[in-house]
């Protein structure tokens, strides 16, 4: 008799604990991601009940059953689904980091900044956008220097930050 040797109770915890891993991370989702998943009737409305429920134990309970019902289904797609948003959501930080740091140094430093700044930017923005963002410069260091409230260095920061995309959706 040619018997394939069952998986240990160890492996099957561990799996277990995968899927249940999987779903706590459907539960943290919204209900559009949740949709173009595309997951069983019977898990979707269980992913949405634990996303409601707010009590400990109750909650706890609740994924645990979702684990259970992660075991009917194949996990890949979810996966390959969870994966892909990881990886945007990791994009993007990156892109806010780098607004950020290139803010710090148009602030700290104009004139070589600038150069900097433009030589890397200039086939993604316009001139305007150049111009706009030295007037904003300016304003942040007068607002800084009087004390006022920093709208301007936000503005300064949603301007390079939508450079900077442009530039990363074009790479």
């Amino acid at each position: 008799m040619d018997e394939t040797p069952r998986p240990s109770k160890s492996q099957r915890k561990r799996a277990m604990h995968m899927l249940q891993d999987i779903g706590t991370q459907l539960v943290d989702l919204d209900a559009e991601r949740l949709i173009e998943i595309g997951l069983p009737e019977a898990l979707y409305e269980a992913v949405i009940e634990a996303q409601r429920i707010h009590d400990f134990e109750g909650r706890r309970r609740q994924l645990q059953y979702v684990g259970k019902l992660m075991r009917t289904v194949d996990p890949a797609p979810i996966q390959a689904h969870l994966e892909r948003w990881r990886g945007k959501a990791g994009a993007h930080t990156a892109l806010q980091h780098l607004a950020e740091r290139w803010r710090d140094q148009l602030l700290d430093d104009d004139n070589d900044a600038f150069a900097l700044f433009t030589a890397e930017f200039s086939a993604h923005s316009a001139r305007a956008d150049l111009q706009r963002l030295r007037a904003l410069v300016a304003s942040v260091k007068r607002d800084q220097t009087a004390g006022r409230a920093p709208k301007n260095y936000r503005e300064l920061f949603r301007a390079i930050r939508i450079i900077v995309n442009i530039a990363g959706d074009a790479s």
